[in-house]
């Protein structure tokens, strides 16, 4: 039990005693007793069945959860149904002071912060440690119901995050707002995306932040609320609206216990694109925000823009995710959603433009748009994966601006095809940015890729890191939901540790690698490959490779197929194996070079992290590694590029602080 004493700070703790046993029984006995005399034509609790097992976004039917009101327990039935009960109350009352108006006003209002306390009053809200905010963290913390075993569970009446004050306020800030902006009065409609009331070239913008394949089962998670609101808002002018579940056989997303697969979604978000250039005026402008950090996803969502009639101009990452969400925690999830800028592609009379362009002209015009646009991105701030996606733009108006894109030979030319291209262009740009007055291209390709990774995952050089943590480069919010460290999950018992290094989507990956010349295939010593993820091995991984006995000093790559030891030992341990083995190097000897120039800046991190600096010195100054320029440009370059915090990071400026000492 946590409580709050009066006039201290923090949060004190203690454990249960008997009175608190007793209310919770309390509670189920006057449950029964309240739906025994509910007068309302349904049961007071919600009794409408869940998804069944399998639904996108669902863990919990397997655990006896298979209607909406098993989401609560009796306590919480017991808080939801009275405050609905008052709701009720409150709009007879007002309405016997003959405003109707308001009484639906306020009704609405209320059963709002009642779908809002249901949030933070199920058997699936938590805890939030000591260690970070001590408070109830809601239901929706993030867009699934798993399984909770450690839930918690909030007094409805306090002040603070799950009581029915502080969640009134919330929600009337924004009502309080709207009050007196002086705005006319707005009209809502309800209709499919793929069949708008409104007729051609009816509005100025159109604005929407689409569905991604199977990121969230929108319409499923809704009807958490809906049942809520239902029995909150009987007797209102508005009750008819929720009086069945939310409507899903036509909705926007890959479901396959639905029927719904890739195609049908793709075909569906066709449809909602096309309809909505029909209803943009000629020169009218459309907003899509799309946050799908797969290249994959990407693809498909540009393409229904074309095949719609849509002519791409800007992409403009915009903060909208809060940092503290749980799928940013430990991530190099981006914090921004892309806001695609495009026009229809239509003449004065609303006629979609029928054109086809050159491909060879599309390619000739691209190189010098990402030219001008690179650094205007990265004066204002814009920078590492941001400033890839937000080149998109540009590079696609070039593009879209045509309904076909031939070959010479005739045959039509593929967004895919174009992508790869501008993927190329982007990395070749970017490049010239990371190392400025340096010449990348002297850079071999290990060096190109590590410095290309790095800046898509955090900005690096050229501004400052996204995020202090490496980690995954999410394919999308669909992907398996990550959890706090501190919140007990389901599959906890089997969960495997976290992989150090920094990890990209692979499709990703590979078409920066595609970009710069190098196979990802080819790079087993610097990159690790696993389904649908890619991961820049962190230096530490390296040590047998750099160290390791082999023609010229150096382990063969074939040496990483090899399977590791349950244990896998510390790069310390590898790096005294490499030290003690006969025909390997030895204290008077020292490591010879590596073969690239990253290969030896990594040596001498790890020389410098294990605490040898007579091997460092003979490494730098003898074997004449720190007399090649490049060896200290790039040094100087990965500095800026690992993130804060890591090791990579502090081992490269503690070699960076050693140069001006050695005379170098």
């Amino acid at each position: 039990v946590v409580t709050k004493r009066d006039n201290e700070q923090g949060r004190f703790y203690r454990t249960p005693i008997e009175a608190d046993f007793l209310a919770t029984s309390k509670a189920a006995v006057s449950l029964r007793k309240k739906q025994e005399e509910c007068e309302l034509s349904f049961s007071m609790i919600p009794d409408e069945p869940l998804p069944p097992q399998g639904t996108l976004g669902f863990r919990v039917q397997l655990y006896g959860m298979t209607q909406w009101g098993h989401l609560f327990t009796p306590r919480q039935q017991l808080t939801l149904a009275t405050l609905n009960q008052k709701v009720r109350e409150v709009r007879v009352q007002l309405e016997h002071m003959d405003d109707a108006g308001l009484a639906e006003a306020v009704q609405a209002t209320l059963a709002l912060n009642v779908g809002k306390m249901s949030d933070y009053g199920s058997c699936l809200a938590s805890w939030s440690s000591p260690a970070s905010q001590e408070t109830i963290r809601g239901t929706f913390s993030r867009q699934a119901l798993a399984m909770v075993w450690d839930f918690a569970e909030a007094y409805p009446f306090v002040s603070s995050s799950g009581g029915w004050s502080h969640n009134l306020e919330y929600l009337l800030s924004p009502l309080e707002a709207e009050s007196v902006c002086g705005n006319p009065t707005g009209h809502v409609e309800r209709a499919s995306a793929t069949s708008h009331p409104l007729p051609n070239d009816a509005v100025d913008v159109f604005v929407t932040d689409p569905p991604y394949y199977d990121a969230i089962p929108y319409a499923d998670l809704s009807d958490y609320f809906i049942v809520w609101m239902k029995r909150s808002l009987e007797g209102s002018s508005v009750a008819s609206n929720f009086s069945t579940l939310s409507p899903k056989d036509e909705e926007c997303v890959a479901d396959v216990s639905k029927g719904h697969d890739a195609a049908y979604f793709e075909k569906t978000m066709g449809m909602a694109l096309a309809e909505g250039r029909r209803l943009t005026r000629p020169g009218g402008v459309g907003i899509i925000v799309f946050a799908h950090k797969s290249t994959t996803g990407w693809e498909v969502q540009l393409q229904a823009m074309v095949d719609a009639g849509w002519v791409i101009t800007g992409s403009w990452p915009i903060d909208t995710e809060r940092v503290g969400r749980v799928r940013a925690n430990s991530s190099a999830a981006l914090a921004s959603s892309v806001h695609l800028v495009c026009r229809p592609r239509e003449d004065a009379n609303g006629v979609v433009v029928e054109s086809i362009g050159e491909w060879r002209d599309v390619l000739g015009e691209l190189p010098q748009r990402i030219h001008e646009w690179m650094p205007r991105l990265t004066a204002e701030g814009v920078v590492g994966a941001d400033a890839i996606f937000a080149c998109l733009g540009p590079a696609l108006e070039i593009f879209s601006r045509y309904s076909r894109v031939e070959k010479s030979n005739g045959e039509p030319a593929t967004l895919r095809e174009y992508l790869e291209f501008v993927w190329a262009a982007v990395s070749t740009e970017a490049l010239a940015l990371i190392f400025k007055d340096a010449d990348a291209a002297g850079l071999e390709p290990d060096a190109r890729l590590t410095a290309m990774w790095l800046w898509t995952l955090g900005g690096g050089a050229t501004g400052p890191a996204k995020s202090p943590h490496p980690g995954p480069l999410p394919g999308g919010e669909g992907e398996e939901e990550e959890v706090d460290d501190d919140e007990p999950e389901a599959s906890a018992p089997g969960a495997k540790a976290k992989l150090t290094g920094f990890t990209l989507e692979y499709d990703a990956a590979r078409k920066i690698a595609q970009g710069l010349g190098v196979h990802l295939e080819q790079c087993q010593t610097l990159v690790e490959v696993k389904g649908d993820k890619a991961r820049l091995l962190p230096v530490s991984e390296r040590t047998a490779y750099l160290f390791g006995k082999a023609e010229g000093g150096m382990q063969k790559a074939e040496g990483r197929k090899q399977k590791r030891s349950k244990v896998q030992k510390t790069f310390f341990a590898e790096l005294e194996d490499a030290e003690a083995t006969e025909a390997g190097w030895t204290h008077l000897k020292g490591p010879p070079p590596g073969s690239t120039a990253l290969d030896r800046v990594h040596q001498a991190m790890i020389l410098f992290a294990a605490n040898r600096g007579e091997l460092l010195k003979r490494f730098l100054v003898e074997d004449g590694v720190g007399k090649d320029a490049r060896f200290w440009k790039l040094a100087d370059n990965l500095n800026k590029l690992y993130p804060a915090g890591t090791e990579e990071r502090r081992w490269v400026e503690g070699v960076l602080a050693r140069k001006k000492g050695l005379g170098l």
